[in-house]
């Protein structure tokens, strides 16, 4: 982006924005990985529940205990899906940088959030997940939209001022 033809502000704004999206996706990668003590604390704060959240809370942090005792290395595939959030979130860099440039990535960025949803709701169903922890990881795709749209439009507006100019 020529910070000459475009006003700082917008500059700073989408980066704001960008970074924002950056920041979450390492946050969702980094917590993929310690799971089995990301739910021993879940597990403390649901209390002694047998249904409801606290239920499935206990049901999920016994099932990864047992499963992780018997065979570790399944969790190497979430291992891998920290990495590839993480490997996201470097490839938005290139959006801070330029996102004019790069406007791309938050067409790719929409695309990927969109896709969340029948994502989560399809093989939520298949896996016996609870509708209501379905609707929490889709609201991740909801969430991530709104931020990569207001890049996209102001990267475009960004465009169009460089043309003009």
């Amino acid at each position: 982006m020529n910070s000459t033809a475009n006003p700082p502000a917008t500059l700073r704004r989408l980066r704001a924005w960008t970074a924002f999206f950056i920041f979450g996706l390492v946050v969702s990668g980094l917590t993929a990985i310690p799971l089995e003590t990301e739910l021993a604390v879940l597990e403390r704060l649901a209390g002694q529940g047998s249904g409801g959240f606290a239920g499935w809370i206990h049901r999920v942090a016994d099932a990864l205990r047992e499963t992780n005792a018997k065979f570790p290395f399944l969790a190497y595939g979430t291992d891998w899906l920290a990495f590839g959030h993480l490997v996201t979130a470097v490839a938005f860099v290139g959006a801070w940088r330029d996102p004019v440039r790069n406007k791309w990535l938050f067409q790719f960025g929409m695309i990927a959030c969109v896709a969340v949803v029948p994502w989560a709701l399809g093989f939520g169903a298949l896996r016996g997940i609870p509708l209501g922890w379905r609707l929490i990881d889709c609201a991740f795709g909801v969430v991530g939209f709104f931020p990569m749209w207001h890049c996209w439009r102001l990267a475009n507006k960004a465009e169009e001022r460089d043309h003009t100019d």
